[in-house]
């Protein structure tokens, strides 16, 4: 019988993973209304606010232990390494040039054994730890933006001011802030105010915004790619209930605009492009794909930490423990008439992008 329950807790503890709890939250824009580019001083009910809701009321999400401690991956250091059949055997290949990554499937001493079962010496490779990022739960929903911090600094007392430790708080890439109120600066930019004299600009914050459901959106769950802001927010009908940063297309292999549904999911699947030029490359066991755009994806990403930032060739990528949690999600959803489980993912951009370069913000 003990064992029964213990099944029944793990079976109850992973659904819970999926079921985002509702909190009452007071609206902090309402209380800091006031707050303007000639009114810099937060009324009496702002600071209240402020003291109340020092983080913002999100819980992140579990890590992705299974998958971050049963891949490792390794980045091919030198261009066109001998492939061999054994440790210090004879060689059997070479590896194309490119942007090269393997997954080890076994190690013994200066040697690894690659995804097609080639031996490869470490004086080849460098061990390439996963990014350990992860997304939110949004208990309160989005009316009360928030944002992650896209590098390390110290706020600013006021918009437009120098950072200095002296007036500032430091504050530390992919830390949550509560935006309490913004303006916009003589100098162009919005500023958001994350504290009493504690304002950060815009292009140090990637804020997760609500996207207005588009009339084809007929999944039940379905998820809102912002370009502009590098986020993704997964909603069930129009409420939104997690949100994360994501890396979209580079200039040149842009992410395509527009409503998606996802065609395909698999728990992991090899990538590569171009071979032979310079832009080439070869993704192995990338985890936690989901196809929506042909050869385009959501999926796990092991071979940077750029998360708030554009780095792909026009997939959307997510950290390895976000892109488990979208793809166990999706699965969850509630089938259709015809038994079948349909998952759509909206690509746009909240703020003016330009597809053939940087967002502008």
């Amino acid at each position: 019988m003990s064992y029964r329950l213990a099944a029944l807790g793990l079976i109850l503890g992973s659904l819970a993973i999926f079921a985002t709890p509702t909190l009452a939250v007071d609206n902090f824009r309402a209380a800091c209304a006031d707050i303007a580019e000639d009114n810099l001083t937060p009324s009496v009910s702002c600071l209240q606010v402020m003291q109340a809701y020092p983080k913002p009321v999100v819980t992140p999400i579990r890590p992705d232990r299974l998958t971050l401690s049963r891949f490792q991956f390794w980045k091919v250091v030198n261009s066109g390494p001998t492939l061999y059949d054994t440790p210090n055997g004879n060689p059997i290949g070479q590896m194309p040039a490119g942007f090269n990554f393997i997954h080890a499937l076994d190690a013994t001493d200066g040697w690894v054994l690659n995804g097609g079962g080639q031996w490869m010496t470490t004086e080849d490779l460098k061990y390439q730890p996963a990014s350990e990022f992860r997304g939110v739960q949004l208990l309160g929903g989005l009316e009360n933006p928030f944002g992650w911090v896209l590098g390390d600094l110290v706020t600013s007392p006021e918009p437009g001011a120098k950072q200095s430790l002296d007036t500032g708080t430091v504050k530390f890439r992919y830390d949550l802030v509560n935006i309490f109120a913004e303006v916009r600066h003589t100098d162009g930019w919005l500023w958001y105010m994350v504290g009493p004299d504690q304002w950060i600009e815009q292009r140090s914050l990637a804020i997760p915004k609500l996207a207005e459901k588009p009339a084809d959106v007929e999944a039940q769950r379905w998820v809102g790619v912002d370009l502009y802001e590098q986020t993704l927010v997964a909603y069930e009908g129009e409420t939104p209930v997690y949100a994360t940063l994501i890396a979209s297309g580079l200039p040149g292999w842009d992410t395509n605009e527009g409503l998606f549904d996802v065609w395909a999911r698999v728990e992991h699947d090899g990538m590569s492009g171009a071979t032979g030029a310079p832009d080439a490359y070869a993704l192995e066991s990338v985890p936690w794909v989901m196809y929506f755009d042909g050869g385009i994806s959501l999926h796990g990403t092991y071979w940077h930490d750029g998360f708030g930032y554009r780095r792909s060739h026009g997939c959307v990528n997510l950290s390895i423990s976000d892109a488990g949690y979208v793809f166990n999600w999706f699965k969850q959803a509630q089938p259709d008439e015809n038994g079948e489980i349909r998952s759509q993912v909206y690509v746009w951009a909240s703020g003016e992008y330009h597809g053939s370069g940087p967002a502008t913000k």
